[in-house]
């Protein structure tokens, strides 16, 4: 008996060509970017908030409440102290609150006035200004920078390019430790690292963090809240014709 059932021919398409197609990037290449120095009350403002949010977070694992440090996150021990209060797993619930009222808080002031968070407060923000303000220390303002750039290699610039990578590394370091010191008693971990005996655990987080912190503030700046800040993508959607926004004349 014949089978009664169809064949479907295949037609293999893999030498199959298509003069019309493009293939779109998603990324697109820039050229460098020569930021100058600017002054003014926002300017000013923006530097308060760098001042205040940088001491936060490097100060206050320093700080001891009740015999201990105030703020640690002790994961091993699944117990999170926060001054006077000490949390377990159970106690997330107030974490999710937290993060729910932070959210709200941030949709509502966008609404209001528009890129509040990233112009003054969001870590990228601040890391990119604190890096841009070392690497103008070191090689000059917006001019002599692209000057610089535009220079054979000679001692000027590789001196002055190799102080601001130096610089640049150090900040990141001391931020990766810090970042380390809200889950490991900052002060044992001082004394691991002046000996060498930091856990694998440990220095990894500590080169991690800082070397993230190195890479987003130095290098990638702007790319991160173009390609890779979730943040960007709704923002437009939380702002209407009253929100305070930047705008220029045609």
């Amino acid at each position: 008996m014949a089978s009664s059932r169809k064949v479907i021919p295949i037609t293999s398409l893999s030498d199959a060509t298509d003069d019309g197609a493009q293939f779109v990037s998603l990324y697109q290449k820039q050229a460098t970017i020569y930021p100058r120095a600017v002054t003014g009350w926002f300017a000013t403002w923006r530097w308060v908030f760098v001042w205040l949010t940088q001491l936060l977070f490097y100060g206050l694992p320093w700080l001891q409440w009740g015999g201990r440090q105030a703020v640690l996150f002790d994961l091993e021990a699944q117990r999170f102290y926060i001054l006077g209060l000490v949390l377990y797993p159970q106690d997330l619930i107030f974490l999710a609150a937290l993060l729910v009222l932070s959210a709200l808080a941030l949709f509502f002031f966008t609404a209001v006035a528009g890129r509040l968070w990233c112009g003054y407060t969001c870590p990228q923000t601040v890391y990119t200004e604190i890096f841009m303000w070392a690497e103008r220390k070191i090689e000059g303002d917006r001019i002599a920078r692209m000057r610089l750039d535009q220079a054979p290699w000679g001692a000027n610039k590789i001196l002055r390019k190799g102080a601001k990578q130096g610089v640049w590394l150090g900040i990141g370091l001391i931020t990766g430790f810090s970042f380390g010191g809200y889950f490991t008693q900052i002060r044992e971990l001082a004394a691991a690292t002046a000996t060498l005996d930091m856990s694998a655990w440990n220095a990894f987080w500590v080169l991690f963090y800082g070397a993230a912190t190195y890479g987003n503030a130095g290098f990638l700046r702007e790319q991160m809240c173009k390609y890779m800040c979730p943040y960007a993508r709704f923002q437009s959607a939380l702002i209407d014709k009253d929100t305070l926004i930047i705008s220029y004349d045609a």
